[in-house]
């Protein structure tokens, strides 16, 4: 297991990960660098595709809330910033509407500086039923780009809407990359929440998954990933694996799903 304690606001360390993704840097000069096992295959994977990371934070037992569903904070300090990292690499952040209305989230990279002169990521949100509120934050005019994947009208001026298939129930997961990459958004990162994040993870469209895992056992509560049933083990999707202990005690585990 890596142990990273880099995990300061700016650090020369960051600066150079920033500088690689803008381009400005041949990551053959990172090999030192102790976040480039972490960050660079966001970086380095052929964009001729999109490339998309899946994020979730949880505690040992798999929880992601108590029953009550109070879950700030499972994970500490480090996790955060490793979120906003995430967000300042990608092109675009997406998240289902039941994490609009939930937490009325920014989806605003904050704690980490970005590339100098880089706009903040897309901000989408997947609303197949006209559900997300026109005053949600992540709508706020700052310019970035705020895109609405469903079938309703845009819910603010500015905001675009793109529609995609709908699949036993829900909007096609590899349609929504097809579509957000035909916008030029190459690097997608699936923030949440977790039923979002699962049927990606189901439709094969996450190349790389990221398990932020808390040292407590809650015993209640939902969980975090939930697919379709399978009968036998070998079934069972087995990526390769690389931890990484952070500072305040949790453990990510980067997993290279290989989408398909």
């Amino acid at each position: 297991m890596d142990t990273i304690v880099d995990w300061e606001r700016d650090t020369p360390q960051w600066s150079a990960v920033l500088a690689a993704a803008g381009g400005c840097t041949d990551s053959s000069a990172l090999s030192d660098n102790a976040l480039w096992p972490l960050y660079g295959p966001l970086l380095t994977g052929d964009l001729a595709q999109a490339i998309v990371i899946g994020q979730i934070g949880q505690s040992l037992d798999g929880r992601i809330a108590t029953v009550t569903g109070h879950s700030h904070y499972i994970n500490g300090a480090a996790a955060l910033v490793h979120l906003h990292r995430l967000r300042a690499l990608v092109d675009a952040v997406v998240v289902g509407v039941g994490t609009v209305v939930a937490d009325d989230p920014q989806l605003t990279v904050r704690r980490v500086d970005r590339r100098p002169g880089a706009a903040q990521p897309a901000r989408v949100v997947i609303d197949p039923s006209g559900r997300v509120p026109p005053t949600a934050k992540c709508f706020a005019g700052d310019g970035a780009r705020r895109i609405v994947v469903g079938s309703g009208p845009a819910a603010n001026p500015g905001v675009e809407r793109i529609d995609v298939p709908n699949r036993d129930g829900a909007l096609a997961p590899d349609a929504i990359i097809d579509a957000l990459r035909g916008l030029g958004l190459k690097r997608i990162l699936i923030e949440g929440g977790a039923a979002t994040l699962s049927r990606f993870i189901a439709g094969r469209c996450v190349d790389r998954l990221h398990v932020m895992t808390a040292p407590l056992i809650i015993g209640s509560g939902p969980m975090g990933i939930n697919l379709p049933e399978i009968a036998r083990l070998d079934a069972a999707l087995r990526p390769a694996v690389t931890t990484f202990a952070l500072p305040d005690g949790d453990v990510l585990f980067d997993c290279a799903l290989g989408a398909s």
